[in-house]
């Protein structure tokens, strides 16, 4: 098929038996590594460092576009020389890695089978396995702005790409985590590397801290350089409070082309927008809901994601100061910042933003970011 040897439409029907029938472990498996193989296999020289990723079903490469200079899509030569040259990359799948998924991707689309558990499965997991790695700790996250609506759902598939993961030989671990609620206190794409920063340099929201603290505590255990989560916790803590992954973020900008000064500058200002407008409460009581489906409906409409393919993105604008729940509020308290293209475009959202919130008199109850973990 990758070849071109096999008409779309006999790969059609076969996504559509696997929509209808399913896969089992050892279909699941011989697909993905047929998958993994359809192109080019990172091959890195191995040394006492253990080669490691992380995968969340969010997306990120969009949101480091807004980086100046900064390059996504690099070679497989490039990738494999810049980790060992400086231990870290963020890259997008380049062509000559997993062709196939690309091409069944755009055939789920048009054959309406993309919501199949073994295609989404195979289709994260061989392009995580063309990397060659030792371990894989998957963000899989559910709730009403997640791809997985439910938790059980979202266990259903992280159970499938652990089992996968392990059965092709990487120490393979998933946190499912809560997006009926947006993590942090920003979204949009810009606003969000932006918080990246904050976080590394200790001053993020809490709960995205704790994300980026326990992503980095399960991997330390995976590859056994640390004997428990609390002592791996520890460790993380104490390197971020270093300054060193701050450093080692400017190092990993530079080599991937960005322009550090520009980068910079841009951080230093409260906004690159257009338009800078504050949403007040006017109410008393606790948020008791921050609705992330209707507000990243509200960041795609301000031009924060796409509508479709070809649509092109405003990096600078988007939401923060998010209020969270359990959060007291005040009339004059602040809900959110919105940042858009233009006055009128930024007033339009104040009426849809309330609506995101409840507020009540009882504070609710608190719910853990991290609901689960599946080994």
């Amino acid at each position: 098929f990758t070849a071109g040897r096999i008409p779309d439409y006999q790969m059609a029907a076969m996504l559509m038996a696997i929509y209808f029938r399913g896969l089992d472990t050892a279909e699941t498996t011989a697909l993905t590594l047929a998958m993994r193989d359809s192109g080019r296999v990172l091959q890195f020289p191995r040394d006492s460092r253990p080669l490691v990723d992380k995968h969340s079903t969010g997306g990120t490469l969009d949101k480091l576009d807004s980086i100046p200079g900064f390059q996504t899509l690099l070679s497989p030569g490039k990738i494999i020389a810049q980790v060992q040259r400086i231990g870290c990359v963020i890259c997008g799948q380049t062509d000559t890695m997993v062709p196939a998924d690309q091409k069944l991707y755009a055939l789920r689309d048009a054959s309406g089978t993309v919501p199949s558990m073994p295609l989404i499965t195979a289709s994260i997991l061989s392009k995580k396995l063309a990397e060659n790695l030792d371990a894989l700790l998957l963000d899989v996250k559910f709730g009403c702005a997640a791809f997985m609506p439910t938790r059980a759902a979202a266990r259903q598939l992280a159970k499938r790409m652990v089992a996968l993961g392990r059965e092709c030989g990487v120490n393979t671990r998933a946190l499912l985590t809560g997006m009926d609620t947006p993590v942090g206190r920003s979204a949009g794409n810009w606003l969000e590397v932006k918080e990246a920063v904050a976080c590394l340099e200790s001053a993020g929201p809490a709960d995205l801290l704790e994300l980026v603290i326990d992503s980095a505590a399960h991997l330390l255990v995976q590859t056994g350089a640390s004997p428990s989560l609390p002592a791996a916790r520890q460790r993380a803590k104490d390197c971020l409070n270093s300054g060193a992954p701050r450093r080692k973020w400017n190092e990993m900008l530079a080599a991937q082309g960005a322009d550090l000064k520009a980068f910079h500058r841009k951080l230093s200002l409260d906004s690159t927008a257009t338009t800078v407008l504050e949403v007040r409460s006017g109410k008393t009581g606790y948020i008791s809901k921050c609705n992330a489906r209707l507000l990243g409906e509200i960041l795609r409409d301000l031009g924060a994601g796409r509508l479709t393919k070809e649509a092109s993105i405003h990096v600078e604008v988007g939401l923060d100061c998010i209020a969270k729940p359990g959060e007291w509020m005040k009339p004059s308290s602040t809900l959110c910042r919105i940042h858009a293209t233009d006055a009128a475009q930024a007033k339009a959202m104040v009426r849809r933003i309330k609506a995101a919130f409840k507020i009540t008199p009882q504070k609710p109850s608190p719910t853990p970011l991290i609901a689960e973990i599946v080994r």
